[in-house]
């Protein structure tokens, strides 16, 4: 799964400490996803999609591999 997570937050110039905090995740957590090392829970990939006004299929895209 590939994630545009860094373009957003390049969008609202926000670091990826000031996203955890807005939806309650640590820095860690939102680096993992980022990367791609960790799948968000449905709950984190909502509130990510809120905060950044999206649909959740706008931030995060299933890859052929998946």
């Amino acid at each position: 799964m590939r994630n545009t997570i860094k373009v957003e937050r390049a969008k609202k110039n926000i670091t990826q400490a000031d996203l955890a905090e807005a939806i309650d995740v640590s820095r860690l957590t939102i680096h993992s996803i980022e990367t791609g090392k960790f799948n968000p829970s449905i709950l984190i990939a909502l509130k990510m999609a809120r905060f950044f006004d999206i649909k959740v299929d706008e931030l995060f895209m299933l890859e052929e591999a998946d």
